[in-house]
């Protein structure tokens, strides 16, 4: 009867081998690819963004909401210039 020790090694053995060939097998490059996606800008209309103005006027200073929408417009100038950067793959 083989002792534990013994089997573990062949394993292990056995699974480095297979993992050796199977690695070889891999038919891409080993260099990343990197590819930007740019989530899409939101067009809104001039009406839309009239009455949004108007609401936003009536926020008490300092809200919560006053300083997401700061974020938010900041994300989509980010968003608009991501969308300008010529894309090579």
């Amino acid at each position: 009867m083989m002792s534990i020790a013994r089997c573990s090694t062949r394993r292990l053995a056995v699974l480095v081998i297979a993992t050796s060939l199977l690695s070889g097998c891999a038919t891409g490059g080993s260099e990343p690819r990197i590819v930007t996606v740019c989530p899409p800008v939101v067009e809104y209309s001039r009406e839309f963004q009239a009455r949004a103005a108007e609401e936003f006027g009536g926020l008490p200073e300092q809200s919560a909401i006053a300083e997401m929408l700061s974020d938010y417009a900041v994300m989509r100038e980010q968003a608009r210039a991501c969308g300008q950067w010529p894309h090579s793959l």
